[in-house]
């Protein structure tokens, strides 16, 4: 139970820091923290302690393949923020990381066997 209060924790304190950074003349660094490897830490450590090093590196490498629907998502918000409101841009944008991961997990399950 402690050690899924300390994940919750992580996610909160990434969220407080992106909150505090968006106010400050340097905004732009909020864009940064989600990348900081905090989700990507616990799910490694989770796999690196319940399966094989084998696993992990499965896991990682799909973890790279994951940049995919990401660069795809920050893609789309900055060409969509030109022509639609906020909500539509990130709805939008959403949709677009939601289509380019299916096709991700299409295409690993399909072309990758464990």
């Amino acid at each position: 139970m402690i050690s899924l209060f300390l994940k919750c924790l992580l996610g909160a304190l990434a969220v407080l820091l992106i909150a505090l950074l968006s106010k400050s003349r340097s905004f732009f660094i909020s864009g940064l923290v989600p990348l900081f490897p905090t989700f990507a830490l616990i799910a490694h450590y989770i796999v690196g302690t319940e399966r094989t090093m084998a696993d992990l590196r499965v896991t990682a490498l799909f973890g790279l393949y994951s940049l995919i629907p990401y660069a795809a998502y920050l893609i789309a918000v900055y060409f969509f923020s030109y022509k639609y409101s906020l909500t539509w841009t990130l709805s939008l944008a959403s949709a677009v990381w939601v289509a380019f991961a299916f096709l991700l997990l299409v295409g690993w399950t399909r072309f990758y066997s464990v």
